[in-house]
């Protein structure tokens, strides 16, 4: 409000990145979440004010999911895909020490389960905002973000649980790391 469209991005990255290099140096280590977020702002942060256009602004939204997509699709089939590293870092979930073939598919399956929800909705954003008028997509970018998220987490949470059941597994949680 009050330096603008610009100002208010670059502020919001400039706070992010420097909760980032707080948290390595206090703790030593910065959540792969974190890291995303400090990404994701600021590729929108660039891509907006390279343009100052208000179609480059409303298209960082798809191009924010579809970076978040090739990110997930680039790990899951390396040895950490990153739901792993998500579910370790923000409920502390521990993994047997050698693996599990059980859940070491599961992860690797509900990485790309994320990685195409980011793609899904990179294009249904990108569909929108060639039809919608700038408001509505606005509006219609959080429905679909947090639906998304809702059906992705819901989905993933029921898979882990029969996957665990089924390799009679038992769950334990630890401490995340610096808290």
């Amino acid at each position: 409000m009050l330096g603008g469209q610009a100002v208010g991005m670059v502020t919001a990255t400039a706070v992010v990145w420097l909760i980032v290099a707080v948290r390595r140096v206090a703790v030593g280590s910065v959540p792969g979440l974190l890291t995303i977020s400090a990404l994701v702002l600021t590729l929108q942060t660039v891509l907006v004010i390279a343009t100052g256009s208000e179609l480059f602004f409303l298209l960082q939204f798809p191009l924010a999911n579809l970076a978040l997509c090739v990110l997930f699709a680039r790990t899951a089939r390396g040895d950490k895909p990153l739901v792993a590293e998500l579910a370790a870092e923000m409920v502390a979930l521990r993994q047997p020490p050698r693996g599990h073939p059980g859940l070491d598919s599961f992860f690797a399956g509900a990485t790309w389960l994320w990685a195409g929800i980011f793609a899904a909705s990179a294009a249904g954003l990108a569909a929108l905002m060639a039809v919608e008028p700038a408001r509505v997509f606005l509006a219609l970018t959080t429905a679909v973000t947090v639906g998304g998220a809702i059906a992705g987490a819901v989905f993933c949470i029921v898979w882990f649980i029969t996957v665990v059941r089924r390799a009679g597994l038992r769950v334990t949680f630890r401490q995340a790391p610096g808290l």
